[in-house]
């Protein structure tokens, strides 16, 4: 059975219990043992899905995800969706109620709606990194991938001077080697062209594999979206026939919102593995 079979089994699959031993038995003996105890099944699942069962990828996964985590307290340890609900509720962020024709979640970013005098970009990464974490939860997400709509209407120089080098670095690795999502597709819409710095800035750290599932498409977007999604996936404003922006962003505050107790449990946990704290 290859790699796409076995994504496809449940949790509980007996044949699945191989691979989950034996990524448990080569984490603790890679990672310091004074950071974790154990990891429990559903946890370590997520980092096989995400690499498709190849173990030696799915450790690579996993150690660099925990390594993150300790090497970037300034944005893991603090997961409290209240504490940016000044800028959730401007509809900044949403994860649209309804999958892809591949079954990829997709998640829209308003980047205008982000005021630089009032919210860091560390306050904004992590907002991505709350979403991140939720949905890495979900069975069918973790099959099927994650797709990010970037509109970068409003973007300005203050915008751009927050996102230094060391920040940039971040966002790459979470994108593309640090989380157990996978990144099926990029999309920019409404870039203007003091915006290709910062993408330049980052694109030296992604993957090839990453950097050809980037696609910006303008300011004239509306048809050229619905060649990757259908229309009753995207708001109306995205040139789609679902519900509108400002309503999908307010659900998924309320999604974010119930999530809290979870998120800052994730946060406060030396591995994020809550899985035996619910």
């Amino acid at each position: 059975m290859n790699g796409s079979q076995l994504t496809e089994l449940p949790d509980d699959s007996e044949q699945l219990r191989p691979y989950v031993v034996s990524l448990r038995r080569a984490t603790l003996q890679a990672d310091p043992p004074s950071a974790v105890g154990t990891f429990s099944d559903g946890f370590l699942i997520r980092f096989l899905r995400a690499r498709d069962f190849d173990l030696p990828l799915s450790l690579k996964l996993l150690l660099n995800y925990l390594q993150w985590r300790r090497e970037s307290p300034e944005i893991s340890t603090c997961l409290s969706p209240s504490s940016v609900f000044g800028l959730l509720k401007t509809s900044y962020h949403a994860v649209l109620p309804q999958r892809d024709p591949a079954g990829s979640r997709v998640l829209i970013y308003r980047i205008g709606q982000w005021n630089p005098k009032d919210w860091s970009a560390f306050q904004v990464f992590r907002v991505s990194l709350m979403t991140s974490e939720i949905l890495s939860r979900e069975t069918e997400t973790q099959r099927r991938g994650v797709k990010a709509i970037f509109d970068l209407k409003g973007w300005s120089l203050s915008h751009a001077l927050q996102i230094n080098p060391s920040l940039a670095r971040k966002i790459s690795s979470v994108l593309s080697d640090s989380f157990p999502l996978k990144v099926r597709g990029i999309h920019l819409v409404n870039e203007p062209m003091f915006f290709r710095p910062v993408l330049a800035m980052i694109r030296p750290f992604l993957p090839d594999k990453i950097k050809q599932r980037v696609h910006m498409h303008g300011t004239d977007f509306h048809h050229s979206l619905c060649d990757f999604f259908s229309a009753d996936v995207l708001p109306l404003e995205y040139g789609g026939e679902g519900l509108g922006i400002e309503e999908v962003c307010q659900a998924w505050t309320q999604e974010l919102l119930q999530s809290e107790n979870l998120l800052n449990q994730i946060a406060s946990h030396p591995t994020g593995d809550t899985s035996k704290l619910l």
